[in-house]
């Protein structure tokens, strides 16, 4: 019997897919959004009837306005306000030598623009509330510069400077491109645009910049160079990707020591100076006329064939397919070797901003594939501009804290010309360049110097933040596992921060300066995010400003740290005497005397050493240094970068983001659940009763691992017990006091006691086992942290 009934059908039209994206992609048309750095300002035009939002991001940062109409005239009343005062906070801005006010001083000469009698519109205090916004509608056509003043912050009265957001809603919306094209980095030689889906071939003299921009965003380029000295010679040797990735040993060059591409002749042709993307692709070439054939769309333009129709009037022979960098394209290779792709990581305006090591032709796409997500689905414009080889740009690479916020170019730590006299090897973290080793010396030598002498090092990526008002201790007693009720005034605690799940957000510690004054030191931007938004939902009259630009700091650690520093702290009378500083302790000091820097001393370190670290403004940064290395001569004192500092924290069983704990790891797996005193804090706080869970049901135990064999061991290799996997590495290193390897591993609490003996898998995890045991202790040196508390 056949069944004629009709099939269960969901009525109405399809539902378009749910897609959560990035605010910039989200945006009404005719928004744009711009922040404004704490100590910062930026100009941005405005035309009739455009409405202006300024938002006080993090509260308690002063905001000045001034406004100029098109002939020059300044003029509050462009955007319906009254001027408050002198223009006195930008004027000192713009008055500094800070390089990331480049381009607004350029759009002030370009204006012929006298701030000299400018009047400014002043909004907000130092007490306004997170995320106030202010509104106004521009009258006419003109400018505003918008400034966010600040200066050296008082470590005490912690008046750091913060952003603020400026959103700019357009009254006319124009036709494609969506977003404006940014200001340039300097004055350009040349401006290229490369409409979508074709090719733009341009020349470019030895030392010159090249400057490859994503107007809208997720849109791909491909690019090729030649020597134009070879190709005068009849020599077309074009950029070779597979020679770059062998001389660089990286799957694409990035900023920093590996940073060049390369002929195949092993010419280098350009060097990589920044990139706001990050993500781009050097194995694929160019989309070609076959590629299209062979997905069924005979006929398609394609960057191969527009590159040959480009490079012909220079004399260079057409290929079927170009071997090229593929900027902002988003492949890689999964684990059984297959490559795939998905849309570009890159937003509208992001660069990647090259120097040519040669004179060069160069040839750049606006790729045209709408077949795949390689373009988003919608392929856009490509513009190149060139810039004098006489500008300097440093070296950067773009990082974003949260998915929506504007890109943050690497920076150097006030610190870095001390350093850089030690070495070239700086590698970025955190959004700043940190010495990696010293050519002076090498991480064998920096260790030893921190285990037997004094080092001094840079660990001014922390992020740092200050947290106010009169619901600051309740704030922090519900966001930190630890009890801040009972830490006294000049303590320090070190402790966790979780998610409801028990998961951890970051780890770090906490500073009390006064009743109701807090400062959070940890990992991560987004430590600070989290707490605002939990103070925000809660309603707290509390502020959370960032200060990480405001506090650099060097540690001063090893067995001769209090005698070297005892020779030029000094403190007031009623703060704690150097000597008598205790372990996890804190002071405001001076440098010399009482006339000195100021600077705050905490008793603290990542080294199991007993240790110092020094915060001083980064506009004092060099002469802290110069103290600090003049009265370490007769201590020996070393240099100590980033690599040996990884040895000496592995030893000590001290704990590293994003190698020993994830979100995915609460602090009794990550082997701090002396953070969590879930018997002695009565207070709630987030995650208390994950954790309870968590605690009573273990899965996962950090453990100190002693390994019978010299072959490296590295982050997330396996661990076996026979053919089945309990555990993974998450950091290791070879001890040079020891003199094995050791390694810090996650195991599965059925394997955890000491003494199990365990195979850490190397190869594809059996073709190569090497024996390991667990220790008794997570540290194999010091566990019982004598010699910080000595």
């Amino acid at each position: 019997m056949l069944d004629d009934s009709y099939p269960t059908v969901v009525p109405g039209p399809p539902r378009p897919s749910g897609i959560i994206e990035p605010r910039v992609f989200s945006m009404p048309p005719g928004t744009e959004r711009y922040v404004v750095e704490g100590s910062g300002a930026i100009l941005v035009r405005l035309e009739a009837g455009d409405r202006l939002d300024i938002e006080n991001t993090e509260g308690g940062q002063v905001c000045e306005i001034v406004c100029a109409r098109a002939d020059g005239r300044f003029d509050p009343g462009l955007i319906g306000a009254s001027a408050g005062g002198d223009a006195a906070g930008l004027k000192a801005l713009l008055s500094s030598s800070d390089q990331s006010l480049r381009s607004l001083r350029m759009g002030i000469q370009a204006r012929g623009l006298d701030l000299a009698r400018a009047q400014a519109v002043q909004l907000f205090e130092s007490t306004t509330p997170a995320r106030t916004t202010e509104h106004f509608t521009a009258t006419a056509e003109g400018i505003a510069i918008i400034a966010a003043p600040g200066g050296i912050m008082d470590f005490e009265a912690q008046d750091t400077a913060t952003p603020l957001t400026v959103y700019i809603r357009r009254a006319t919306i124009k036709p494609l491109p969506r977003f404006e094209l940014p200001d340039p980095l300097a004055d350009p030689v040349a401006d290229v645009r490369v409409h979508s889906a074709t090719a733009e071939a341009y020349f470019v003299k030895a030392g010159d910049y090249i400057q490859i921009l994503d107007v809208d965003g997720r849109q791909c380029t491909d690019f090729q160079c030649f020597s134009a000295r070879k190709l005068d010679k009849g020599v077309e040797d074009a950029l070779d990707v597979t020679t770059t990735r062998t001389l660089m040993e990286h799957a694409y060059p990035m900023p920093g020591l590996h940073a060049k591409y390369y002929d195949q002749d092993m010419l280098p042709l350009v060097e990589v100076i920044q990139d706001t993307c990050g993500r781009h692709d050097a194995f694929a070439l160019a989309c070609s006329a076959k590629y299209y054939d062979d997905i069924g769309y005979p006929g398609h333009v394609n960057c191969s064939d527009n590159f040959n129709a480009a490079l012909a009037p220079h004399g260079v022979t057409g290929r079927k397919g170009w071997m090229a960098i593929n900027f902002f394209f988003n492949t890689g290779l999964d684990e059984h070797g297959v490559m795939y792709s998905d849309e570009p990581w890159s937003r509208p305006g992001d660069y990647v901003l090259l120097r040519a090591l040669t004179d060069l032709v160069c040839v750049s796409s606006a790729c045209p594939d709408d077949t795949s997500a390689a373009n988003g689905w919608n392929p856009t414009d490509i513009h190149v501009r060139t810039y004098s080889g006489k500008e300097t740009f440093q070296r950067a690479v773009a990082y974003r804290p949260t998915p929506d916020a504007e890109p943050k170019m690497t920076k150097q730590t006030g610190f870095h010309d001390r350093f850089d006299r030690f070495t070239d090897n700086f590698i970025e973290y955190n959004g700043y360049w940190l010495a990696n080793c010293m050519s002076t010396a090498g991480p064998i030598e920096e260790y030893h110097a921190c285990r037997q002498k004094v080092v001094v090092t840079d660990l001014s990526p922390l992020r740092k933040f200050e947290i106010t008002g009169p619901d600051s201790e309740a704030l922090c007693q519900y966001v930190f596992t630890r009890n801040m009720k009972t830490l006294p005034i000049g303590g320090v605690v070190y402790t966790a921060m979780c998610y409801p799940h028990g998961g951890m957000v970051d780890d770090g510690t906490v500073f009390r300066l006064g009743k109701d004054n807090f400062r959070w030191i940890g990992g991560s931007d987004y430590g600070g995010e989290w707490i605002r938004e939990k103070a925000e939902e809660l309603g707290l009259r509390v502020l959370i400003r960032s200060s990480t630009d405001m506090q650099h700091n060097i540690a001063v650690q090893g067995p001769e740290s209090r005698d070297l520093l005892r020779k030029i702290i000094w403190t007031a009378p009623h703060h704690p005497n150097f000597d008598d500083l205790a372990w996890f302790r804190f002071t405001p000091a001076r440098i010399g005397d009482d006339q000195g820097i100021p600077v705050v001393v905490s008793r603290t370190g990542y080294t199991g050493e007993l240790g110092y670290e020094i915060f001083c403004h980064p506009k004092n940064a060099s002469a802290v240094f110069d103290a600090v290395w003049d009265a370490g001569q007769a201590h020996g004192i070393t240099p100590l970068g980033f690599e040996a500092l990884d040895m000496v924290r592995i030893e000590a069983g001290l704990i590293f983001a994003g190698f020993d704990f994830s979100d995915q790891t609460d602090p009794f797996e990550a082997g701090i659940g002396f953070t969590v005193p879930l018997k002695s804090k009565q207070d709630d706080f987030i995650g208390r009763e994950a954790l309870i869970r968590r605690k009573e049901t273990p899965a996962r135990k950090l453990v100190g691992l002693d390994i019978d064999s010299n072959v490296e061991v590295g982050h997330g290799d396996c661990v076996h017990v026979g053919r089945a996997q309990i555990g993974e590495v998450t950091s290791s290193m070879r001890s040079p006091l020891l003199g094995r390897n050791i390694a810090l591993a996650r195991v599965d609490v059925a394997h955890c006691e000491p003494g199990t003996r365990l195979e850490i898998g190397k190869l594809d995890g059996h073709q190569k086992r090497l024996p390991a045991t667990i220790r008794a202790d997570l540290a194999a040196y010091d566990p019982k942290k004598e010699r910080p508390r000595s």
